[in-house]
């Protein structure tokens, strides 16, 4: 987050930024409410459109990407593997399980189906089920659909200029903004939006990240 705020605005100070984003999202994780939070979050989730964005913008042979989607290419090397095991692991996102199933008893507690978490067995209807699947069914379809847009950027612009040796987002937004042709000034929109995206995610997914460890401390230990 702080490389990406520094790609738009180079004048600050790296320290300065980590530290004013992390000092932002703890104040933010203790003194909003939950259920205003949550609210912040869902509306956060948009900045996802910004990968969207950046890959219409840059573009790319799109009947050959959509090829190599459904026919990809598969190699057996061990950085292969390693980027497909890397895949698998952001997908199947172990804190998922601990954040879903806690906040699903959560609101068993606050619409009173239950006492308190972990006590006795709230009364869950075939409607509730088939919302909590069409919930997820979408949620992960939506992500998917997302990460597809990350991957296909890099491959229609970096990869295909040769540029492979990108250690960070701050040298991949930097890199988007002279690879683009057909739109006036299209790499340095595509290099902030994708900035902006970063940004955005940061602020969405390191509470919800540090929510669920906190879930799954505490339920392991019977703590509040």
């Amino acid at each position: 987050m702080a490389d990406s705020i520094r790609i738009i605005f180079p004048q600050i100070p790296f320290v300065i930024a980590t530290f004013s984003f992390a000092t932002v999202i703890v104040l933010l994780e203790i003194l909003i409410p939950y259920n205003k939070y949550v609210k912040i979050l869902k509306y956060l989730s948009l900045s996802l459109y910004a990968y969207i964005a950046t890959a219409i913008i840059v573009g790319g042979n799109w009947n050959q990407i959509l090829v190599a989607s459904l026919f990809p290419h598969i190699e057996p090397t061990s950085s292969f593997i390693m980027m497909f095991g890397a895949m698998f692991g952001a997908t199947i996102s172990p804190y998922l399980f601990f954040w879903q199933a806690s906040g699903e008893d959560e609101e068993s507690v606050a619409k009173h189906k239950i006492k308190e978490i972990g006590n006795g067995r709230p009364k869950v209807t075939k409607k509730e089920i088939k919302l909590m699947r069409a919930d997820t069914i979408i949620g992960i379809g939506f992500s998917q659909f997302v990460a597809w847009t990350i991957i296909i950027t890099p491959v229609g612009t970096l990869h295909a200029k040769g540029i492979i040796d990108i250690q960070t987002a701050d040298q991949a937004a930097k890199a988007l903004e002279p690879l683009v042709n057909g739109f006036s000034n299209a790499g340095l929109i595509s290099k902030a939006i994708f900035a902006l995206g970063i940004i955005g995610i940061g602020f969405m997914a390191i509470p919800v990240l540090a929510g669920s460890s906190a879930y799954a401390i505490s339920d392991v230990f019977g703590l509040k």
